[in-house]
């Protein structure tokens, strides 16, 4: 990862280092889709995750089928963003394993975890890509962020030696006219190309790894120490997948597009405390970076190939410093309205600016805030498994974990987001924070798979050492999910959102993602406070026949949650003695009685109700829907729940009927609620 500027020269960086990583919660996807395999088909599919092809999540089903090729029946979990103050925080829950251990005393290799998120207008069932040829269908395929319903990566016309503009804006026009409606989508096919122009950065440490050049003749930012050959995954650029923070502006068009899709906005960084002034003061998130911009024709390429000032200009292009955003407020036109906007938020950074300073027309900018920067969880090497979490009175062993606040988004509209979360260890044979590429083909440094003469006499050990896995980038990335706006009754509240984790196997079966369990499974809030109680699970993983043990219909992910008297038990009280759903109130549903509310999460919504409300339609209330399934075969396998708000202080331990199985598995938890 990259970690420090020179004025002109290419840059002096930390080489990164990464190890498998997985995302529990949210739901990381490993590249998977809706596979009905315990592998994945498709490790290209969105992002380099050079993960094993087994771990990750399905895309969430909505019912109790599969989703199919009709993406109105994928479910997107849906959180509620955070307000505008320190107050009105929403609070997630973020989980991971990651395998080669991090924080451990000793250091047996220097590590980081960099929290990520991505976001574009969520808009309209109707802004949600088709396969029509006019402008607008084109740029919901080339913008609209979605998880896709083929497991089949991006097409992509790549640049050739020598390109004429004439050329360049006949391919383009082709790889924005052919993206597909049915394939994911994260990084923009405009990015990737860019990717591809761009020069590598010269001054990274890449040992005794030659890298290779492209069509373009030089080697470019699609190559990297670890992806000598420049494979390419979904439009993920990789040089900027392996250095942190990069040094260009990640923004994913060259304005702003329809959809406002965001460049990577900073959420995280944990690892060696003393970094954290540097870290913050290179995170693009209120901090512009620059890029190469040439002709501002439409016919004509507008992006450089080169990465520093000097020879930007030499060769005619403008060296052009570039704003980073999580959403521009479009109905704001005064610099006065702006600061009035500005004063209102006590979360983001708001400017009166430029989106690019080659361009005078000024906008209302929403920056994020400083990321959050510290420890990372500690936890062993050759582990996929529970870290030693600092968390105040959550001394629970726990998989790694860091407790995020949803972003804050002052336009009020509903955001698609994608989090990745990536984990870099180094090995310490050299110093990697000051190691660049005056070092490289120095086997005094590092040398690959060397053999050593330690016994003295000639006869020699071989060393399992290769030079392109000690710079390797490991991550994860989870489903589309959508941020919503607050509703008013949530003005003043903290919300912490509590989910759901793992999926239908035993604990062997599904290794390395986990068996089921609540998150977090131990909550303690105040009275004041909200709590936000939502699942989803999928309906295809029933692993091909190797394995899918628990109740119910093979392959499918069921949850629902039922009081219970103590923790240690088996059996769920009934709803009319169940006296903790007397103390609640639904912010979703404001009509719905705690009888409601209760009949709600004990079907995972098969049943919305004891009886209708605003929200709840009769026909789908207890007292008129169709018989529930024992097992909860019918019910839906993602549920959107309830935003609680309490009457008072309280308690609550819960299970869930269907999978909590003594001696096999346990989905147990408890939701204490304090004055």
């Amino acid at each position: 990862m990259r970690f420090g500027f020179k004025a002109v020269l290419p840059l002096l960086l930390l080489q990164a280092v990464f190890a498998d990583v997985y995302l529990q919660n949210p739901r990381g996807s490993n590249n998977r889709l809706d596979e009905t395999t315990a592998n994945r088909k498709n490790a290209n599919r969105l992002f380099d995750s050079q993960n094993n092809n087994k771990g990750g999540y399905n895309t969430g089903d909505r019912l109790a089928g599969e989703f199919g090729s009709r993406v109105q029946r994928q479910y997107a979990m849906q959180y509620y963003g955070s307000g505008p103050s320190a107050a009105e925080a929403s609070k997630l829950m973020v989980e991971w394993t990651n395998q080669h251990g991090c924080g451990e005393p000793g250091e047996k290799n220097k590590c980081n975890i960099v929290i990520q998120y991505m976001c574009n207008r969520n808009g309209t069932d109707e802004d949600y890509p088709s396969r029509g040829s006019s402008d607008q269908s084109i740029q919901e395929r080339a913008f609209y962020l979605r998880d896709g319903t083929s497991t089949s990566t991006m097409d992509y016309r790549k640049l050739r030696r020598g390109e004429s503009d004439r050329s360049y804006t006949k391919r383009m026009e082709d790889n924005f006219k052919y993206t597909r409606d049915d394939r994911g989508l994260h990084e923009t096919v405009w990015w990737y190309d860019f990717c591809r122009y761009r020069e590598a950065n010269g001054g990274l440490f890449t040992a005794d790894q030659d890298l290779k050049k492209d069509e373009n003749g030089y080697v470019s930012a699609s190559r990297t120490r670890q992806n000598n050959d420049g494979t390419r995954r979904g439009y993920e650029c990789p040089e900027e997948r392996d250095y942190f923070p990069y040094w260009q502006p990640t923004n994913q068009y060259e304005d702003l597009s329809r959809f406002q899709n965001t460049p990577w906005i900073d959420l995280a960084w944990l690892g060696d405390k003393s970094r954290c002034k540097y870290i913050r003061d290179n995170s693009y998130n209120q901090k512009g970076k620059h890029r190469c911009v040439h002709s501002q024709d439409d016919d004509e390429r507008s992006y450089g190939r080169y990465i520093n000032k000097k020879d930007c200009e030499s060769k005619g292009g403008e060296w052009v410093e570039f704003a980073s955003f999580i959403e521009v407020l479009e109905d704001i036109k005064s610099q006065t309205e702006c600061t009035r906007a500005a004063r209102l938020d006590g979360r983001n950074k708001i400017i009166w600016g430029q989106l690019r300073s080659d361009k005078d027309e000024k906008k209302c900018i929403v920056q994020a805030p400083e990321l959050l920067c510290d420890e990372a969880p500690w936890t062993r090497v050759n582990h996929l498994g529970n870290a030693f979490n600092d968390m105040g009175d959550m001394k629970t062993p726990n998989a790694s974990r860091v407790e995020v606040d949803m972003p804050y988004f002052p336009s009020g509209e509903a955001k698609r987001c994608v989090m990745r979360l990536r984990y870099n260890i180094s090995t310490t044979d050299y110093d990697p924070w000051n190691t660049d590429s005056k070092s490289n083909d120095n086997d005094d440094v590092i040398e690959n798979n060397p053999e050593v003469d330690v016994l003295g006499n000639g006869e020699e050990l071989q060393l399992a050492l290769n030079t392109a896995q000690t710079g390797r980038t490991f991550q994860d990335r989870s489903h589309v999910y959508v941020v919503l706006p607050r509703l008013e009754s949530m003005e003043d509240k903290k919300l912490y959102n509590l989910n759901v984790r793992g999926k239908r196997g035993n604990i062997v079966q599904t290794f390395p993602a986990t068996e089921y369990d609540f998150i977090p499974d131990r909550l303690v809030v105040n009275k004041n406070d909200l709590v936000h109680i939502q699942w989803t699970g999928s309906n295809s993983h029933d692993n091909n026949n190797d394995g899918d043990a628990g109740q119910g219909k093979g392959g499918t992910d069921r949850h629902n949650l039922l009081q219970m008297s103590s923790l240690g038990e088996s059996y769920p009280l009934k709803i009319k003695d169940a006296n903790f759903w007397d103390n609640v109130e639904s912010l979703t549903d404001p009509k719905a009685t705690g009888e409601d509310i209760a009949v709600g999460f004990a079907t995972s919504g098969f049943y919305c109700g004891k009886q209708k409300t605003d929200v709840c339609e009769e026909k789908y209330s207890l007292k008129k829907k169709r018989r529930l399934d024992d097992e909860l075969d019918n019910a839906p396998a993602s549920y959107f729940g309830h935003v609680l708000k309490f009457k008072k202080a309280g308690q609550m331990v819960y299970m869930c009927s269907r999978n909590n199985n003594f001696s096999n598995r346990s989905q147990k938890g408890s939701l204490w609620v304090k004055n």
